[in-house]
């Protein structure tokens, strides 16, 4: 069985009741008044792991949830697995006390698991000690993603966001730095001089969508942009399927990079041709010229226009992107693939 300690949050009685699993909603911390705070957390998991018999402790976050998996992993003799996601290695290069905290929860883990070699490599960078303790494990789409939906469905969209005789450009993110929304925004005049017919559909939220909206009025880009905002996880398939190009361009950006970027492995498991931005795990979602093109925005790669515009023109490269991008996800991308590697701790 399994049994997930969250939060509590927006809208968790209605997530939470469809899951198979368990999920226990917990305050993990304490007022800001007490230090430190998470010692409530210690005593929640440690409760957790007695009364539902648990034998292996997953940590997606390591500071501070890591401290208390590893002093409940102590006491209660349960192993623990350490996921690792990125902030904290951020965390880490910029405090020497942070990155003594990391190396001290490391230290720990059974196992240290990233969702990307670029991850990996970081880690081992600042924590060249624990390099035999690490893992990659890759995220994987839903497989409902390589299913399309029923022609109706698409027919709807095009009514909807008036697309009829248009190429669509899709773009799935949070908006925030490292994301090249500016950058794309800025090349856009020049795109549709090349291809007059595009439109650009912009799919999230996030803390920068009040700037893009505005920017999207300054340039007079109104009518070719549809602003869809945040769908619903399972309502995102159907963009996919809509779309005929799925662009973002992921850069550095003070020192984050992109983890691996899950929507580039949905793109793929619709067999959407995607050009991607050069950041951290992303040439590992999307392999250059094999299931996709992936451009250098951090460092001024001028080609970003073309290679854009050559994906909007050349529908049988595309084409062929796409169809190998999608072979590669039925491979490669498989949870029932990737969570072997958890084997010696599920068996």
């Amino acid at each position: 069985k399994t049994v997930v300690l969250a939060p509590k949050m927006t809208g968790m009685r209605e997530w939470d009741e469809k899951q198979a699993y368990k999920i226990i909603r917990k305050n993990p911390l304490f007022p800001r008044f007490m230090w430190p705070r998470w010692i409530r957390l210690v005593w929640q998991t440690w409760r957790i792991v007695k009364k539902e018999q648990i034998e292996l402790i997953m940590v997606h976050h390591v500071l501070p949830v890591g401290y208390a998996a590893s002093i409940a992993s102590k006491v209660t003799k349960v192993p623990f697995l350490l996921f690792s996601h990125g902030t904290d290695l951020l965390a880490a290069s910029k405090s020497p006390w942070k990155k003594k905290r990391i190396a001290g929860v490391s230290a720990k883990a059974s196992k240290i698991i990233f969702n990307s070699e670029s991850l990996r490599n970081r880690y081992i960078q600042l924590f060249p000690q624990f390099e035999s303790s690490t893992l990659v494990m890759y995220p994987c789409p839903e497989k409902t993603f390589l299913t399309p939906p029923e022609t109706a469905v698409i027919e709807e969209l095009k009514n909807t966001y008036a697309l009829h005789g248009k190429q669509v450009m899709l773009t799935v993110s949070r908006f925030d730095e490292g994301k090249g929304f500016p950058h794309l925004l800025r090349m856009m005049p020049k795109i549709l001089e090349q291809v007059p017919h595009l439109v650009w559909m912009l799919i999230g939220d996030g803390p920068k969508k009040e700037y893009m909206l505005g920017q999207i009025q300054k340039n007079n880009l109104q009518n070719i942009v549809r602003y869809v905002g945040e769908v619903p996880h399972e309502d995102l398939k159907k963009f996919y399927y809509l779309a005929d190009l799925f662009v973002l361009l992921t850069h550095p950006d003070e020192g984050r990079e992109e983890g691996l970027g899950l929507v580039f492995l949905e793109a793929a498991a619709a067999g959407l041709p995607v050009v991607a931005g050069k950041s951290g795990g992303v040439e590992e979602a999307v392999i250059h010229t094999e299931t996709g093109l992936v451009v250098d925005l951090y460092h001024g790669d001028p080609s970003v226009i073309e290679n854009i515009v050559a994906m909007l023109k050349n529908h049988e490269y595309a084409e062929e992107l796409g169809q190998h991008a999608q072979d590669r996800i039925k491979t490669e991308f498989v949870w029932e693939h990737q969570v072997k590697l958890l084997a010696p701790w599920l068996d």
